[in-house]
C-alpha cells in the first residue's frame, strides 16, 4: 500500500556518481574525509565507471586532479588536451560511448596554484572576463575529448552564454550544460578540497552566494537560463533544499542538487559511531533531495544506491 501511493520515486536514472581522477598515482588513493571514496587512477577509473553504468545510474560527473608541479595561475592544464581531466573523458567516451551521459566539471579550481575558480588579476581578485576565456577554451577541450555535458561551476557572472558561444564555434553545438546557477559559500565543502588536492588559501565568498541568501540565488538561476542553460544546479541539497524547491518551481529545465562532500562525511561518520542506520538515513537523504524537485542527484552513494534500488546488492 504504501509502495502504491507513494509520491516520490527513486530511480537509478535519478542519480549521477562524481568521480575523481588523479596524477601521478599508481593506485586508487582513499580519500580520508570520504571514507569509501577515492581518487581514481586511469585504469580504476574505467572499471568504476563501468559498474557504476551497469547498476543504471543516469551519469558521471568527473573531476581532475594534477600533480602539484603541473598547476599555474591560469589552470592550463585543465585545458591542455593531454591533461588528466582531458584524458580520463577520453577514456571513458571510448570505453562507454552513449551508455551514459559523460559530464566534466568546467572549473579551473583543480588545476590553479592558487585555488581559486579563475584567474586572478594584478590585485589578487578573481577577474572574471579573463576567467570566462579560460572556461571557454576549457569547454571546447572537454567536448573534444568526448564530453556530453559541461558543469561550469564557478559562478562567473556570463560563464553560460560565452561557453554556449564557444562551443557552437566549434562545432559542439550538441554538447549541453549543467549549470551551477545557485552555489553557495558553504561550509559543508571540506572534504571536497582534500579530494581535489585544493590550494586553496582564504575562500571564494566573493563569487559564491551568501547562505543568508535566498532571492540572490534565484536571480541567478534565472540569469543561466536566460544565457541558455540546459539544465541548473544548487549546490549543496541538503541545507538549501528551500531554495531547491523555489528553483524547481521555476525552472523550465531540468534541475540538479548535488549531495556534496560534507553530507556523505557527516552520513558516513554518525553511521560509523553507529548513531544512525547508514543505509535508511542515505535513502532517507536522497528522497528528501527528490522530494524538494530535484530531477537529478549527484551523490557519492549513486553506484550503491542504483545497485540496491535494482536488487543487485
Amino acid at each position: 500500500m504504501r509502495r502504491l501511493v507513494a509520491e516520490t520515486s527513486l530511480e537509478p536514472r535519478h542519480l549521477v556518481l562524481p568521480m575523481f581522477v588523479a596524477d601521478g598515482i599508481d593506485e586508487p588513493r582513499p580519500i580520508s574525509s570520504m571514507p569509501g571514496v577515492v581518487q581514481h587512477t586511469q585504469d580504476s577509473l574505467r572499471e568504476a565507471a563501468s559498474e557504476a553504468v551497469a547498476a543504471g545510474v543516469g551519469g558521471l560527473m568527473l573531476f581532475g586532479v594534477p600533480r602539484p608541479e603541473d598547476k599555474d595561475a591560469r589552470g592550463t592544464c585543465g585545458v591542455a588536451p593531454e591533461g588528466v581531466l582531458n584524458r580520463a573523458l577520453r577514456s571513458l567516451a571510448t570505453e562507454l560511448g552513449d551508455e551514459t551521459v559523460l559530464m566534466a566539471d568546467t572549473c579551473l579550481d583543480e588545476f590553479t596554484d592558487h585555488g581559486h575558480c579563475g584567474v586572478l588579476d594584478a590585485a589578487g581578485g578573481v577577474d572574471n572576463d579573463a576567467t570566462l576565456k579560460q572556461y571557454a577554451d576549457m569547454a571546447v577541450a572537454q567536448a573534444d575529448a568526448g564530453a556530453h555535458l559541461l558543469g561550469p561551476s564557478g559562478m562567473m557572472d556570463g560563464q553560460v552564454a560565452a561557453i554556449r558561444a564557444a562551443l557552437d564555434a566549434a562545432g559542439h553545438q550538441e554538447v549541453g550544460q549543467l549549470a551551477y546557477a545557485a552555489k553557495y559559500a558553504s561550509a559543508f565543502y571540506g572534504p571536497f578540497r582534500e579530494a581535489v588536492g585544493s590550494s586553496l588559501h582564504g575562500d571564494r565568498r566573493t563569487y559564491q552566494q551568501d547562505p543568508a541568501n535566498r532571492r540572490e540565488s534565484l536571480r541567478e538561476v534565472d540569469l543561466d537560463l536566460a544565457e541558455g542553460a540546459d539544465m541548473v544546479m544548487v549546490k549543496p541539497a541538503m541545507s538549501y533544499l528551500d531554495v531547491l524547491r523555489e528553483t524547481a518551481d521555476r525552472s523550465p529545465v531540468p534541475v540538479a542538487a548535488y549531495q556534496i562532500s560534507g553530507e556523505y562525511a557527516m552520513i558516513t561518520a554518525a553511521a560509523q559511531n553507529g548513531w544512525i542506520d547508514r543505509d535508511a538515513a542515505i535513502l532517507e537523504s536522497l528522497v528528501g533531495i527528490r522530494r524538494a524537485g530535484a530531477d537529478i542527484v549527484l551523490t557519492y552513494w549513486a553506484t550503491e544506491v542504483a545497485q540496491r534500488l535494482s536488487g543487485r546488492r
